[in-house]
């Protein structure tokens, strides 16, 4: 038999199976604070196409969630500004834990607890294919970045900055 590595459902490939969505897993070793750059090392992958999920707030507390490079930083200041919010930032992690249903490192877009407006790096919706967190610390999933647009109702925004 062969032996094909498999991460035990989570709420986000639950979702992604309910709504037909065919995806590749990718586990790999999880590491504090690794963050996108060691996944898409450890996988051999761009960290270009590695997508992290992010849960920042408006001024308002307001969840959200950006969708961006693994290999880029979000300009707070333009994503405010394209959104129309006076101020954007990162939500602490435990609030981000509250509002996701995830723990930090493992937070994936898909099946949240509550739902959140999702913005996207617009070159991000340019790639064949896209890997981003399935659910768990240490497991990404493959797919096609226009699923974003799909079933998550993502808008572009351009904000991203080198990192």
């Amino acid at each position: 038999m062969a032996r094909k590595e498999h991460v035990s459902e989570t709420p986000a490939t639950a979702f992604l199976k309910a709504n037909g969505v065919e995806f590749t897993e990718h586990p790999y070793q999880y590491l504090e604070h690794g963050g996108a750059q060691h996944s898409a090392k450890v996988l051999g992958l761009d960290p270009f196409t590695v997508v992290k999920t992010l849960v920042m707030q408006d001024e308002k507390s307001r969840p959200l969630v950006v969708l961006m490079h693994g290999n880029r930083k979000v300009s707070t200041k333009n994503l405010a500004r394209q959104i129309g919010a006076k101020s954007v930032e990162p939500c602490q992690p435990e609030v981000a834990n509250r509002h996701s249903g995830y723990l930090v490192g493992g937070t994936s877009p898909f099946g949240t607890r509550r739902t959140m407006p999702v913005f996207v790096e617009d070159t991000i919706l340019a790639l064949p294919r896209i890997v981003l967190n399935g659910g768990r610390r240490g497991y990404l999933v493959g797919i096609d970045p226009q699923v974003c647009v799909r079933l998550l109702a993502a808008r572009p925004v351009h904000c991203a900055i080198e990192e």
